[in-house]
């Protein structure tokens, strides 16, 4: 640690721990900031979480009837639920994208700019912030398990929560990277439908992919998202074996990858995305 002697003054100034506190509350101040916006619009949230409870109960409960639970392994219902919980904590980490833009826009962005820490910091407030509102959210939906066929057992709860942290990390660092080079909130929106929609029914959250043709299943192998369900699904088999379905999501070579690795793809993607995203963002405006 570095000192610094003020002129005048007897006693040495530790300047690298000032600073790093002062960039630790800037990260602290930004994810306040998400969870007071998070408490305070319960309509909003609300509706957001229902739109997947929907997809689970009606879509899932309709479909239930056509698709033999023999195919999947398990009830539509369970084989739909890790997509679920996936699309569920995907909303709100792409919120962080669009708040970036539009306070980038009320000249909100330019006065946190004016703040004595560094730019990469607010970036990564702005991550911690995210990922942790989409967790929360995707926690809330964890509790329909029961619902679906799954026991409350702490362990695999834990397991698909910590699913659900890497997952909601990954999608707020992309979310970041798309948006920390745009002006508009309409583009943004263009690029998201272009680039989201299909990772999402790419992911293996609706249907089984074996029967894709084979280029779409290369897709599925570059996709961050179907390892983030398949991560889910897998966590589900070591402790239900009997409710998890028995297709995989992501296949190298006709082999599954290992859980770790899938683990720890997610979070490189998710690392390598906020890097680039805080290069873009520590350009001048």
């Amino acid at each position: 640690m570095t000192t610094l002697t003020l002129p005048g003054a007897g006693e040495a100034v530790p300047v690298r721990s000032s600073r790093l506190r002062r960039e630790l509350r800037a990260v602290h101040a930004l994810v306040h900031r998400d969870l007071l916006r998070l408490a305070r619009q319960r309509v909003p949230t609300a509706l957001m979480l229902l739109h997947p409870v929907l997809y689970l109960f009606i879509l899932g409960g309709g479909l239930a009837a056509l698709i033999p639970a023999g195919a999947l392994g398990v009830g539509y219902r369970t084989y739909l639920f890790p997509g679920m919980l996936m699309m569920t904590v995907q909303t709100p980490a792409i919120m962080v994208g669009i708040r970036l833009i539009t306070d980038r826009q009320s000249g909100y962005l330019r006065e946190l700019l004016m703040a004595p820490v560094g730019r990469t910091t607010l970036l990564l407030g702005s991550c911690a912030g995210g990922t942790l509102v989409a967790t929360v959210q995707g926690a809330v939906l964890l509790g329909l398990a029961g619902a679906v066929g799954l026991p409350y057992d702490p362990v695999l709860l834990a397991l698909l929560l910590g699913g659900m942290v890497l997952a909601s990390f990954t999608l707020t660092a992309l979310s970041l990277a798309l948006a920390v080079g745009l002006r508009s909130p309409e583009t943004f929106h263009t690029l998201l439908g272009l680039v989201m929609m299909p990772l999402l029914f790419l992911s293996g959250g609706f249907f089984p992919l074996a029967s894709l043709p084979g280029w779409a299943q290369s897709l599925t192998a570059a996709n961050p998202l179907a390892y983030a369900v398949d991560l889910l699904r897998r966590s589900i088999a070591l402790r239900v074996p009997g409710q998890a379905p028995g297709t995989a999501v992501v296949e190298w070579a006709g082999r599954q990858p290992p859980l770790l690795l899938e683990a720890g793809l997610l979070l490189t993607a998710g690392a390598l995305a906020l890097l680039w995203a805080s290069r873009r963002f520590g350009r001048p405006e």
